[in-house]
């Protein structure tokens, strides 16, 4: 009977491990590529998955969008400027059976793949594309690894330049650079409003050249102009023209006076 009891207890504990090592349950994001005797047989999941103990074997590959970061790479510019270049990689696996089989380790070797890319590409852009264009430059550098990692079954959604590191020599220079564009607009904006108010002032000045009650107006608004400052000393400016009516009256009274002599 304790012979029976023991044998009885030995298979229950071998259907319990033939069951639990026959037995997966894989989450919604999850596959399995089950390889019975050294062979793929298919990839499956999500759910219940049946292994037959011993001689299948089950490789579990997440579906997910993995965010990998590209480290700081040196980087030379086209124009020759060294600089250090970091980034970010979204990729996720589309194929599980070829994730497993195609390569051995799909995230170092798309690690790989993003750091040789990610020199080569900047390598061929000048400095101020690289800092300008970074939309235009993340979009090639997706399609290439992209394609590169196509055969892998992988599928690279975005990469993104996270950070352009510059030499501070460099920095110095970029922003002696924009100082100097800044300056450039500034005097460019002043000559232009210059050259406005230059034209306004010559077709006031022909407006008033026909009106000389005009020109009197003017004169009388900019005393009052002067004398709303609080100032000790006031200057009246008098034009010249307002003196010619005189000048004109005393010519004359000074030639009657003569003709009469």
């Amino acid at each position: 009977m304790a012979n029976f009891s023991t044998g009885l207890l030995a298979l229950i504990v071998i259907g319990i491990f033939i069951l639990a090592n026959a037995v997966r349950i894989l989450r919604e994001y999850e596959r399995g590529c089950i390889f019975r005797l050294g062979r793929l047989i298919a990839a499956k999941g999500p759910g219940l998955i049946f292994l037959i103990p011993l001689v299948d074997r089950m490789v579990k590959v997440s579906l997910r969008i993995v965010a990998m970061d590209v480290p700081s790479q040196d980087v030379i510019t086209r124009d020759n400027v060294s600089v250090k270049v970091n980034a970010v990689v979204y990729f996720r696996v589309v194929d599980a059976s070829k994730a497993i089989v195609e390569v051995e380790d799909y995230l170092y070797a798309t690690s790989m793949i993003s750091q040789t890319t990610l020199r080569s590409i900047l390598g061929q852009q000048e400095l101020d594309d690289l800092l300008a264009n970074r939309e235009k430059i993340n979009q090639e550098l997706q399609e290439i690894i992209d394609a590169q990692t196509e055969p892998w079954g992988i599928k690279v959604t975005a990469v993104e330049v996270k950070n352009v590191d510059l030499p501070e020599q460099m920095q110095r220079a970029i922003a002696r650079q924009a100082e100097a564009e800044r300056e450039r607009r500034a005097k460019i904006i002043h000559a232009e409003g210059e050259l406005q108010a230059s034209d306004k002032i010559s077709q006031a000045a022909n407006i008033l050249a026909t009106s000389p009650i005009g020109i009197q107006l003017r004169y009388l608004q900019t005393l009052v102009e002067v004398a709303a400052e609080k100032n000790s000393t006031t200057i009246f400016p008098v034009p010249i023209d307002m003196f010619k009516p005189f000048v004109t009256l005393l010519e004359r009274h000074s030639e009657e006076k003569k003709s009469g002599t």
